[in-house]
């Protein structure tokens, strides 16, 4: 375990299709340099779940709120999933900072669109990828818990995620083949990127 911190201390925005391991990269980096790194907490405007608490699963708000605040430009990416609002504030991403940590989203294409949009917003961005295509597809798959239609959905998404990759957008692209690989490559790409 390490304590070091990264010299760059700009938010780590990771990107990348369902299925690719993203998760997994994200909570080995957190596991394996504790105090180093921090998730935000997103707002929403859906209704809290059994057990999820105001201000650590996230921000809870109405559709009013969360619109006043896209207006303020309060959000570095939103989005809607469904009917309901999701979006990332700038104030958390500054809280986390102001802490010594360093800010890790993972967010997906239309959100890293956003951001990379506003020139305001300073960020490192990493894609990971699938070794191939069809190495998505069976992970995917492999995973049992999804129907063919949420799958096809899935794969469609994942195409147009790796052509987005493929225009030269993020700072790094790491092809998570190898589980360790992939990680050696993040790791290295945070702390002496």
């Amino acid at each position: 375990m390490s304590s070091t911190r990264p010299t760059d201390g700009r938010p780590v925005v990771i990107s990348g299709p369902s299925g690719v391991g993203k998760g997994t990269l994200v909570q080995k980096l957190f596991d394996s340099h504790p105090d180093t790194f921090a998730f935000t907490v997103s707002h929403t405007t859906r209704a809290p779940r059994a057990g999820e608490v105001d201000g650590i699963n996230y921000f809870f708000v109405t559709p009013s709120a969360f619109a006043d605040l896209v207006s303020e430009g309060g959000f570095v990416e939103h989005a809607t999933f469904g009917a309901n609002q999701y979006g990332t504030s700038r104030r958390t991403i500054a809280d986390q900072n102001a802490k010594g940590l360093v800010v890790v989203l993972d967010i997906e294409m239309n959100g890293v669109k956003q951001m990379k949009a506003n020139s305001s917003i300073d960020a490192r961005y990493v894609f990971i990828s699938p070794p191939k295509f069809e190495a998505l597809e069976t992970r995917l798959r492999g995973r049992g818990t999804e129907s063919e239609e949420s799958i096809q959905k899935r794969l469609a998404q994942a195409r147009a995620e790796l052509d987005y990759a493929e225009t030269g957008v993020h700072d790094k692209i790491i092809v998570n083949d190898d589980l360790q690989v992939a990680f050696k490559e993040l790791e290295d790409f945070i702390f002496q990127g």
